[in-house]
């Protein structure tokens, strides 16, 4: 990992500004704790994470703005997500804008269903500007003094750790991942079942 993230240039940076663009929760803590090891300046770290949370939630604000019903007439079963999100934006508003990267469920469509709500432009601007920090000083924070915690703790076998660590980490987030994967595909099925039954009844 050492070789990985050292003697790259700015290409760490670059890519944890393209994978936060897409989320990187997990990425990022990692990248954190790498620069408590001193393998990433954190300042920089930090700066690549915010601009690109808050690049790519300006993007799918865009989309969701510009292109928001044709893609929802298209993929009907983002509906009640997308629904779910307007929902959270009435009733808490401001509160959500600032938070809506927290929460497990919804994140990938806040922005994109922001963008359909009518929330202003420069409102949305400023709010996510300012939540693009929140979120990336509270993962970068947490990675880099998780690192530095353990390598106070455990001294010389930090090292070793933490490549078990991250061994452990790329099979949690396989599985995670598998797991999503299932699941998405089980409700598409259930949806198309569903529908299939509409169907029927309206034909008979």
């Amino acid at each position: 990992m050492h070789h990985l993230l050292t003697g790259h240039g700015p290409w760490p940076y670059l890519v944890t500004f393209a994978w936060t663009f897409v989320e990187g929760e997990s990425f990022v803590l990692f990248a954190g704790f790498a620069a408590a090891q001193g393998l990433l300046n954190a300042p920089l770290l930090l700066l690549a994470a915010w601009l690109g949370s808050f690049c790519g939630d300006q993007c799918y604000f865009w989309i969701g703005r510009t292109f928001g019903l044709k893609v929802l007439a298209n993929r009907p079963n983002w509906r009640a997500r997308v629904d779910k999100v307007l929902s959270f934006l009435r009733r808490y508003d401001v509160g959500f804008i600032l938070t809506f990267r927290f929460i497990y469920g919804v994140r990938n469509f806040s922005s994109f269903a922001i963008g359909i709500s009518g929330v202003g432009w420069l409102r949305f601007l400023i709010l996510n500007l300012i939540a693009a920090g929140i979120w990336a000083v509270a993962f970068v924070g947490a990675g880099y003094l998780s690192g530095r915690a353990m390598h106070r703790a455990l001294g010389e076998y930090a090292q070793r750790f933490s490549m078990a660590m991250l061994a452990g980490l790329a099979v949690l987030l396989f599985a995670v991942w598998l797991y999503h994967r299932w699941h998405r595909r089980r409700a598409e099925a259930k949806e198309r079942e569903a529908a299939q039954g509409d169907t029927s009844r309206v034909e008979s």
